[in-house]
């Protein structure tokens, strides 16, 4: 699979809330490392989420903090204003947006989460994304915190300075430093499980949604 995947090329994470682009922290900053082109768009800053003594809208700060620690510029970044947990129903509104960026960036690779991803946020941006990246290579990437079953088919190998950059990234979300899932331990320990999958130190696993060979 590996030699199917291009990491050089034009690359576009899709996610539905901040710091959802963690589940694939470390491919960003391997691909960013190569040279590749990679994009962000992100469709809630998830204002009526933030922990209380926070400012509503810290978590627009802090994804620039994170992205800019992967190597993202500015320019390269999209920010929505979507309601968390409502995006079923603009499902359409979604797709329309989706379809702009494809129009706009042209990605040859795009991440969306996991096809088998609970949150309802997750599963609309990952249904409607194949709709509008019909063309294009998809990979889903892990967050194990929504997931029962994860078809891990691709695993992109880490080095220790892309973990550095992955810890590093997790770290820029300041106000989210509570969640399980940002913690230092916990991203260590899922990147080295996924490593010994393949006999290497560190790995992030993808679902195979489609893979497009030019």
């Amino acid at each position: 699979m590996a030699q199917l995947i291009d990491l050089t090329g034009r690359a576009l994470v899709v996610g539905a809330h901040t710091d959802d682009e963690f589940g694939c922290a470390g491919t960003i900053a391997r691909m960013v490392e190569a040279g590749a082109e990679v994009h962000y768009a992100c469709f809630s800053p998830c204002e009526e989420s933030v922990p209380d003594g926070w400012d509503r809208d810290v978590l627009k700060r802090e994804v620039r903090d994170a992205i800019a620690v992967l190597g993202i510029p500015e320019e390269r970044f999209t920010l929505f204003d979507f309601k968390v947990r409502h995006f079923p129903s603009r499902r359409q509104e979604i797709l329309e947006e989706l379809v702009a960026l494809r129009r706009r960036i042209d990605p040859q690779i795009v991440f969306v989460p996991a096809m088998s991803d609970m949150h309802q946020d997750h599963e609309v941006v990952a249904r409607e994304g194949l709709r509008a990246f019909k063309h294009a290579t998809m990979l889903g990437y892990e967050l194990p915190m929504n997931t029962i079953s994860f078809q891990h088919a691709c695993f992109i190998r880490l080095e220790e300075r892309h973990m550095d950059v992955k810890m590093r990234h997790a770290a820029a979300y300041r106000s989210q430093a509570f969640r399980p899932y940002l913690q230092p331990d916990f991203i260590a320990s899922l990147a080295r499980v996924r490593g010994l999958q393949i006999d290497q130190p560190a790995a992030e696993a993808f679902e195979v949604i489609r893979t497009v060979v030019m």
